[in-house]
C-alpha cells in the first residue's frame, strides 16, 4: 500500500475505555451487591449498561473499532485468570458454589479465605491481582466473558475488537503459588497455556470479531533472552493458527526497544506501539527495525495516561512519519482511557481559560478522531481544530500560574545539607527512644481511620453550605476524641487522629497548595471500587499556610502517648496526581517537598515527636527500563530528604509504602534515611522483611501484619504468626507492629476487631522475648 493509501484507511480507535459510569454507577452497583442490596441480576444488567454506553459514546464521536473484554467488574487481570481457569485451589469451591461470589472473593477474600495478591499495574496508581501459579497448574479455557461482550457489541451493529492480556505478560505478572518454591518461573508454563489462548480465539472468531488484541505490556519492561524467545514461540504459534481472527498486538508505557523487531517478524497482522513520553522512542525504533511492511500499525499518539490537550500538529508529524512504515496506520490512544477520568466538561469549576487545557477520556477520543480526520482527508479539513489547539496550548505556555519566580529561587537555592538530618541513624536512635519510651514490637497504625457515611455527609454539607464552619470543626472534633479513645483502650503506643477532615491523602494537600488544581468529577479507578480524583499539578507550587498542624495537635492535646504527625511525600503527591508535562519531573519534586518541609516543619514546632512522610509511590513511579532507574531515585530520594532533613534528632521521621515490588528499590529505601518504615507484606507473607534484612537494612521497619484490603478480621493468632516470620528477618529492638495500609475504606467494627488482634498479638510475641536493654 502506498503512503497516500495508507493515509486515506486511517481510522480512529482507543485500547480501552473508564469503566464507572459517569457517576460511577458500577462501583455502587458492585458495593450494593457486597451488601446485599442489589442481585447479581441487577449488578449484570448495570454492567451491561454501562458497557453500552461506552461503546455508543466511542461510536457516536467516530471510533470506528470498539474496544470489548476491557470492562471488568473488579479488575481485568483477574479476569484472565478467570479466562485461562487459573483458580488458586482455595477458591475453587466458591467459584464452582457461584462464580460471582467465587471472583469477589478472589479479589477481596473471605473471613476464611484470604484473597489473591494485589499490586501495581506497570507504574501507574491502578492496582491488579497477581496470578498464582504453580507447576502443576492445569489451564482451561472460559471465554464467555470476552464472547459475550463482543456480541453484545455486534448487537448494536458496532465493530468490536477483543482485548486480552496477552499470555505472555500474563504469565510475566504470574507469581508462584503459596508453598511454591520461589524460584520457580511461570514463563515456564507458557507451552501449556498458548492452546487455551488458542481456543479463545476460535471462540471469539466464531462469535464474530475480525481482530482481536493482545496486550504485551510487560516486553515494555528490560526483557531477558528467555523472555523474548518466550515471546518469538507464543505469537509464532499464535499467529499460525488457522482458526483465528487477525491479531493486534499491542504494548504501551514505554519503548519495546529488543521486543519490537521480536514481535515485527512474527505471523501477527498488526501492532498497536506507544509513542508518547519515554516511548517516544518506538518511532525512531520501529523505522531501524524496518517498518511493518504488509502490517497494520495502530499508533498511540495521544496520551491515554494524563489529562493535557494532545499537541495535533506535533502528532500529526509523527503520523506523517509512520504512514511509510506499515500498511496501515490507525490513531489511538497511547494506553487504555482507563487510567483518565471520563468527561472534562463535567468540571463546573475549574475556570474556564484553564479547563481548554485538559482532556479527559471523551475529550482524547474527540482529539483521536480528529487526527485520523486530519490524516486520512487532508489537513484542511481540521483547520479550525488545529487553530484552536495552537491557542489553547499558547495559553497555557503563557500563564502566570505555570511559572512563580519566587518559588522557583527558592527551589535553585537548595543545597547537599538542606537534604540531610544533622545525626547519623543510630545517634538519632538513641536520642529518639529516649525521648518516646516505647515498647519492644511498638504498635501503631499507618494514619487512616474509617471514614464512616456521617463524615462524608458532613463534608458534603459544609462544600453545599448547609453545614457551617464551626458545626463541621464540632464534628471533625468528636470524630478525633472517638479515635484516639478507641486507640488508647486498644493499647496501641503510637497514636493517629485518624484523618477524619481529609478526603483523600493527595488531594487534601493539593487542595491547600498553590500549583495544584482539584476535580469534582475526575475519578479514577484505582483498585476494584476504589476510585480517587487525582488532583491536576498544573503550575509552581508553594505552602500560603499550615495544613495539618491544627488537628494534630489537637490529637496531640487529647493524649499523653506520641500521636504522629500524617504527610504525604512529593514522590506520592507527584505520582497520584496528573503532573505537568512541560518540565522534568524532578523540579516539581522540589518544589512539592520545600511546600511539605514547611509543614514538617512547623509540626515539629507544635510539639510532634513522631512525623510520617508517606511514598507508596516510590517504586511504582520507578521507570519500566533499568536505564531511567538512577536518575529517578536520585531526585525522588533527595525530595524525600528535603522534606524530612530539617528536623531534630529525636524527632522520629516514618514512612509508608504498599503494594509494590519492593525488592527493586532497597538501596532507595535506605537512602531515604527515614528512622521507620512500615510496609505491605501480609497478602505477601512477610518477603518484604527477608529482602530488608538480606540488603542489611539498619533502620527500624512495620511489615503489616494486617492486610486492609479485605473485609476478612485476622484473628490474634495469625497476627502473631506472621509478627513471629518477620522477627525472623528484622531483629525484635527495630520491629514495629501496625496493619498494611490506612484503614479509610474499612467498616468500625472490623477495625476494632482486627486492631484489638494487632495489639494481642503484639503482647502475646512481647512476652515471649527480653526486655529491651536486658
Amino acid at each position: 500500500m502506498t503512503t497516500k493509501s495508507a493515509a486515506a484507511a486511517a481510522r480512529a480507535t482507543v485500547h480501552g475505555y473508564p469503566r464507572q459510569g459517569r457517576n460511577r454507577e458500577l462501583k455502587k452497583a458492585v458495593e450494593g451487591y457486597w451488601k446485599g442490596r442489589v442481585t447479581a441480576d441487577a449488578l449484570r444488567d448495570t454492567a451491561a449498561g454501562l458497557r453500552r454506553t461506552h461503546w455508543r459514546d466511542l461510536a457516536g464521536a467516530g471510533i470506528h473499532e470498539v474496544p470489548t473484554g476491557d470492562f471488568s467488574y473488579y479488575d481485568h487481570v483477574l479476569d484472565t485468570s478467570v479466562m485461562v481457569g487459573a483458580i488458586p485451589a482455595r477458591h475453587r469451591a466458591a467459584v464452582a458454589a457461584d462464580p460471582l461470589d467465587g471472583y469477589f472473593a478472589m479479589a477481596r477474600g473471605t473471613q476464611d479465605v484470604a484473597p489473591l495478591e494485589m499490586t501495581k499495574w506497570f507504574d501507574t496508581n491502578y492496582h491488579y491481582l497477581v496470578p498464582e501459579l504453580r507447576p502443576d497448574t492445569v489451564f482451561t479455557a472460559d471465554s464467555a466473558k470476552q464472547v459475550t461482550e463482543c456480541e453484545e457489541a455486534r448487537a448494536l451493529g458496532l465493530d468490536p475488537r477483543p482485548v486480552l492480556v496477552g499470555p505472555v505478560t500474563y504469565l510475566l505478572l504470574a507469581k508462584p503459588a503459596p508453598g511454591v518454591p520461589a524460584d520457580f518461573e511461570p514463563l515456564t508454563l507458557l507451552d501449556r497455556l498458548l492452546p487455551v489462548y488458542a481456543e479463545v480465539l476460535a471462540d471469539l472468531r466464531a462469535a464474530g470479531a475480525a481482530w482481536v488484541q493482545l496486550d504485551e505490556p510487560a516486553l515494555a519492561q528490560d526483557r531477558t533472552p528467555a523472555d523474548l524467545n518466550a515471546a518469538a514461540r507464543a505469537y509464532r504459534d499464535l499467529g499460525g493458527l488457522t482458526a483465528r481472527p487477525r491479531l493486534l498486538v499491542a504494548s504501551y508505557f514505554d519503548r519495546l526497544g529488543e521486543a519490537l523487531p521480536v514481535l515485527a517478524k512474527a505471523p501477527v497482522d498488526g501492532l498497536a506501539l506507544d509513542f508518547t513520553g519515554p516511548a517516544a522512542a518506538n518511532l525512531g525504533d520501529l523505522a531501524a527495525a524496518g517498518g511493518l511492511p504488509g502490517k497494520r500499525l495502530v499508533a498511540g499518539v495521544v496520551n491515554g495516561r494524563n489529562v493535557w490537550i494532545n499537541d495535533l500538529e506535533k502528532s500529526l508529524a509523527t503520523l506523517g512519519t509512520l504512514l511509510g512504515l506499515a500498511d496501515r496506520v490507525d490513531v489511538a490512544s497511547s494506553c487504555s482511557l482507563l487510567h483518565v477520568p471520563l468527561d472534562a466538561t463535567a468540571e463546573r469549576d475549574i475556570d474556564p481559560q484553564i479547563a481548554r487545557w485538559l482532556a479527559f477520556a471523551r475529550q482524547k477520543t474527540t482529539e483521536i478522531v480528529t487526527l485520523a480526520r486530519g490524516l486520512a482527508h487532508g489537513t484542511d479539513t481540521i483547520a479550525a481544530d488545529l487553530a484552536a489547539n495552537r491557542a489553547d496550548l499558547a495559553s497555557r505556555a503563557g500563564s502566570a500560574l505555570t511559572r512563580v519566580p519566587a518559588v522557583r529561587a527558592r527551589a535553585a537555592a537548595v543545597t547537599a545539607a538542606d537534604t540531610r538530618r544533622s545525626l547519623p541513624y543510630p545517634e538519632r536512635a538513641a536520642a529518639q527512644r529516649a525521648r518516646l519510651r516505647l515498647p519492644l514490637l511498638p504498635t501503631t497504625t499507618i494514619g487512616s481511620f474509617p471514614q464512616t457515611t456521617e463524615l462524608r455527609t458532613a463534608r458534603a454539607g459544609l462544600r453545599a453550605g448547609r453545614v457551617t464552619a464551626a458545626a463541621y470543626e464540632e464534628r471533625i472534633e468528636a470524630e478525633i476524641r472517638e479515635v484516639l479513645s478507641f486507640q488508647e483502650k486498644a493499647g496501641i503506643d503510637v497514636l493517629v487522629h485518624g484523618e477524619p477532615e481529609r478526603n483523600d491523602m493527595v488531594q487534601y494537600f493539593a487542595e491547600q497548595l498553590t500549583g495544584y488544581l482539584a476535580t469534582q468529577h475526575g475519578w479514577v479507578q484505582s483498585y476494584g471500587t476504589r476510585y480517587v480524583r487525582p488532583p491536576i499539578l498544573a503550575g509552581d507550587i508553594s505552602r500560603p499556610e499550615p495544613m495539618t498542624v491544627r488537628w494534630t495537635s489537637y490529637a496531640q492535646s487529647l493524649t499523653d502517648r506520641p500521636v504522629k504527625g500524617m504527610l504525604t511525600g512529593p514522590v506520592t503527591m507527584l505520582a497520584w496526581s496528573f503532573v505537568r508535562d512541560d518540565q522534568p519531573l524532578g523540579e516539581t519534586a522540589r518544589q512539592v517537598a520545600l511546600a511539605l518541609r514547611d509543614e514538617v516543619n512547623d509540626l515539629e514546632a507544635a510539639g510532634s515527636s513522631v512525623i510520617q512522610v508517606d511514598e507508596p509511590a516510590l517504586r511504582e513511579t520507578l521507570p519500566l527500563r533499568a536505564a531511567g532507574h538512577a536518575g529517578y531515585l536520585a531526585w525522588a530520594t533527595e525530595a524525600f530528604r528535603l522534606t524530612t532533613g530539617g528536623v531534630r534528632p529525636d524527632t522520629q521521621i516514618h514512612t509508608h509504602m504498599c503494594y509494590a515490588e519492593f525488592g527493586d528499590i532497597l538501596q532507595a529505601i535506605d537512602d531515604l534515611d527515614a528512622d521507620v518504615i512500615s510496609l505491605e507484606a501480609a497478602r505477601s507473607h512477610m518477603q518484604v522483611a527477608g529482602e530488608l534484612a538480606t540488603a542489611g537494612y539498619p533502620r527500624e521497619v512495620g511489615p503489616g501484619v494486617y492486610d486492609i484490603h479485605s473485609p476478612r478480621v485476622p484473628g490474634a493468632e495469625e497476627a502473631a504468626a506472621l509478627l513471629r516470620k518477620g522477627l525472623e528477618a528484622i531483629p525484635a529492638e527495630r520491629l514495629w507492629v501496625n496493619p498494611d495500609c490506612g484503614l479509610k475504606t474499612r467498616g468500625w467494627p472490623e477495625v476494632r476487631a482486627s486492631l484489638e488482634n494487632l495489639v494481642a498479638a503484639a503482647r502475646e510475641v512481647r512476652d515471649g522475648l527480653p526486655a529491651r536493654g536486658a
